[in-house]
């Protein structure tokens, strides 16, 4: 029985050995980490917010440009018509709005009170003949006919002296608060127009946000382009990032602030120096154009490389290498 336990308490012991001697080689420490990746030189496909005929384009393929540099324009004359009867309305809606806060002028209101003035005068005669009328139509002396177009010409009168009246109110009172919040809504939304209208106008000329060079020229001088059409395909020059994978194992060495050295095959021995921006969250498969010694369908995480010293030899899609500063060979 104690020579059974003792072979089982052996066997046991050999077992955790090995497995604490296997576990110790799977570590990184002391082995040299080498990462597959490639340039990840990012695009931008530059294009009109506006519709309209192509005037001129600037620029060529393999041409660099600056930042702000002008690479097409759009024929502005339709745009410029367009601003000019922006300009018109937003100069009427002003000009409204002028008027009514200005009210009615001291000239215009004394001629309305006097024309209501003068009706006063007209309604007290026109009342003063119906009264006459009425007098005598009780008499027999005036007829009926005559009794009732008194009574229309006194009515009349009346309506008349009382819009007179009205009128002139309105003219010393000046606009309502409503009149005046109507001409300033019409103002605004002439100016919003004006605006929009300025804004296509300058939108009529394309420059390029930053700078880079041009990959493609997808359109020439007389094509009728749709807002958003891509004009031209600039491939930006900085920043050149490299887009390489890592095993979970190994994200303890790749932090971001790592510094790295990635390496090309046109310069094996002249690395690039490079700073890991950024670890994805997320694990992935890797990706067929990276070459690793593991699996093809081992989970890698996706880092991204900023590289500090980049120059004109690395192109989108090259294949790199990268290892640590700290670790690397002068030539992987």
């Amino acid at each position: 029985m104690k020579h059974g336990t003792l072979i089982i308490l052996l066997i046991a012991a050999a077992l955790a050995g090995g497995g604490a001697y296997y576990w110790d080689s799977r570590q990184p420490r002391g082995q040299v980490l080498t990462l597959g990746g490639n340039v990840d030189i990012r695009e931008v496909n530059l294009s009109f917010r506006v519709a309209g005929r192509v005037d001129r384009v600037e620029v060529d393929e393999g041409d660099r440009v600056v930042a702000g540099q002008v690479v097409a324009r759009i024929d502005p004359e339709p745009l410029r018509q367009a601003l000019a009867q922006a300009e018109g309305a937003l100069a009427a809606a002003q000009a409204n709005e002028a008027l009514l806060k200005a009210g009615t002028r001291a000239e215009d209101i004394a001629r309305l009170g006097a024309q209501a003035e003068g009706l006063r005068a007209a309604a007290a005669n026109a009342q003063t003949t119906f009264e006459r009328q009425r007098t005598l139509q009780t008499t027999n002396i005036s007829s009926r006919q005559a009794l009732d177009n008194a009574r229309a010409a006194r009515d009349q009168a009346n309506a008349g002296l009382e819009a007179a009246q009205q009128a002139y109110l309105a003219a010393r009172n000046g606009a309502r608060p409503e009149e005046l919040a109507q001409a300033a809504a019409q103002r605004q939304a002439a100016q919003a127009q004006r605006d929009a209208a300025d804004l296509q106008l300058h939108d009529a000329t394309l420059a390029s946000p930053s700078a880079g060079t041009v990959l493609t020229r997808a359109v020439e001088p007389g094509t009728m382009v749709a807002a958003g059409t891509t004009v031209v395909t600039l491939s930006l020059d900085r920043p050149v990032r490299v887009r390489a994978y890592a095993r979970e194992p190994d994200l303890g060495r790749v932090a971001p602030g790592t510094k790295v050295l990635v390496y090309t095959d046109a310069r094996p021995g002249e690395p690039y120096a490079g700073t890991v921006g950024f670890v994805s969250p997320r694990a992935e498969f890797t990706p067929k154009q990276v070459e690793t010694q593991d699996l093809r369908t081992a989970l890698v995480y996706r880092l991204r490389i900023v590289v500090d010293n980049a120059d004109d030899r690395l192109r989108q899609g090259m294949p790199v290498t990268v290892r640590l500063a700290d670790e690397a060979q002068p030539k992987p």
